[in-house]
């Protein structure tokens, strides 16, 4: 079953990676992010890189190695970034073999990297948006507007004439503020009922913000009834980091109360979403089997196969994660005598809480920073409590204060693995220090199955 899958994914990739500019430079664009550099439905402005193979049995190690000397050869040092889009195809793969009945929306939050929506697009996943950008961005890529959820409950009014203006139909809602104003705006919509749900189990919580409690649904479904919008279905997200499984039993009951409550009020509802927050780790202390198990029990006993319900998810972490592999350089260092009480080495490097390494503040469903030196590490070679800085002037821009590695040099670099997950989205120029470029790259293999042809910029 597992080959089948994969067979099928291949045939998606190979039918849609066989248009002329599928691996165009778009892919790798640094600025690939701002809507205005993606205004057009030309892709042919783009050339500043393109997607790397790896051929003669060349390792994602290797183009690091061989990316490292390119940049010492260019006297230069800055950050970059390693895409495995292999990762992402193996993550969707697992998603279909373990929830076969629920369609991923990835969350475009999550990482906005064109290669990865490209990729995801061709193996026919739907998107997660949460503003007009992340719709344009989406459509310019030729994204059906069918295919993407405007999953933001509390939407700027521009936003919501810009889907409308669109035909992107669904959306998200969870107050009466907000019907009122997509009676205004977009009045054809499609709705989703966001519920708040018991998401005490997870390390980054959101139903304090988002969401409505069991207690309003009846008066939210009213209300929509006499404004004469239709509400289609139920959305929640048990929160991210979700370290209990059974969340999403007790999310996925609750969703079964609401649809039986619009029933009563003459409300068919077809469609739930039951969220995000999976991680993409193998390592991650729930497994993703475990959840797939729950998920789908609790689906066959609440909304079985034969209910007429649509199943959706809006996985981001899931399948980002573990794709992106951070290169960062010491820039400078302070040996135990320079940096004061306790004797620890002070270290900067290239990257920091304003870049890519943002999640050290922003994120606590991501997993703790391991810093692995690049070089080879003797055996038996001491390794000493180190205080990591990042580049900036901010005093609050600390990547660790507790590290344990050998003693490094300036010039040397080091590796940070699963950096895919809200940190390219978040990533700044503080202080016009350099965001990492990222490299995409597949392997020969997968080359050689998808019949793709590499061409240089």
């Amino acid at each position: 079953m597992k080959i089948f899958y994969f067979y099928i994914l291949l045939l998606r990739l190979r039918s849609y990676f066989s248009k002329p500019d599928v691996f165009n430079p778009l892919l790798t664009n640094p600025c690939y992010s701002s809507p205005a550099a993606m205004n057009g439905s030309s892709l042919q402005d783009f050339s500043s890189g393109d997607v790397h193979v790896l051929d003669d049995g060349r390792s994602i190690n290797d183009f690091i190695d061989d990316q490292i000397k390119t940049l010492q050869s260019e006297d230069s040092e800055e950050p970059f970034l390693v895409l495995d889009l292999q990762s992402v195809i193996d993550h969707h793969q697992q998603w279909l073999t373990l929830l076969p009945r629920v369609k991923p929306f990835y969350a475009v939050k999550c990482n906005n990297t064109p290669a990865v929506l490209r990729v995801l697009r061709a193996l026919s996943t739907g998107f997660d948006c949460a503003s007009k950008a992340e719709i344009q961005m989406m459509l310019n890529l030729g994204v059906s507007p069918d295919n993407i959820i405007f999953a933001h409950t509390t939407k700027p009014m521009s936003h919501i004439r810009f889907a409308a203006a669109h035909r992107v139909q669904t959306m998200t809602f969870d107050s009466e503020e907000e019907l009122r104003k997509i009676s205004l705006c977009h009045p054809k919509a499609r709705l989703v009922l966001r519920i708040a749900v018991d998401d005490s189990d997870s390390l980054l919580r959101l139903s304090s913000k988002f969401g409505a409690g069991l207690g309003l649904v009846e008066k939210l479904l009213g209300l929509a009834v006499d404004r004469d919008l239709t509400v289609i279905g139920v959305s929640f997200h048990v929160g991210s980091g979700c370290t209990g499984s059974q969340a999403f039993q007790r999310a996925i009951a609750d969703a079964r109360q609401v649809f039986d409550i619009a029933s009563v009020l003459g409300v068919q509802m077809s469609l739930l979403d039951i969220g995000g927050g999976f991680s993409g780790r193998d390592n991650f202390q729930v497994k993703f089997e475990e959840f797939a198990d729950v998920i789908n029990a609790a689906l066959d006993k609440f909304f079985p196969p034969d209910c007429g319900v649509q199943i959706i998810a809006e996985p981001g972490r899931f399948y980002v994660e573990s794709a992106f592999t951070l290169a960062v350089n010491v820039i400078a260092k302070k040996n135990c005598e320079e940096s004061g009480p306790g004797g620890q080495i002070m270290y900067y490097i290239n990257d920091g809480v304003h870049g890519i390494l943002s999640c050290v503040v922003n994120d606590p469903a991501h997993p703790p920073i391991q810093l692995l030196p690049h070089r080879a590490v003797g055996v038996g070679e001491v390794r000493y409590r180190s205080v990591v800085w990042g580049p900036t002037c901010d005093s609050l821009d600390k990547v660790s204060d507790s590290a344990m590695i050998p003693e490094l040099q300036v010039g040397d670099w080091l590796l940070v693995h699963h950096m895919g997950a809200y940190t390219v989205s978040l990533s700044t120029d503080f202080n016009g220090f350099e965001r990492a470029k990222i490299f995409p790259v597949v392997t020969e293999e997968t080359r050689r199955l998808l019949e793709l042809r590499h061409t240089s910029a």
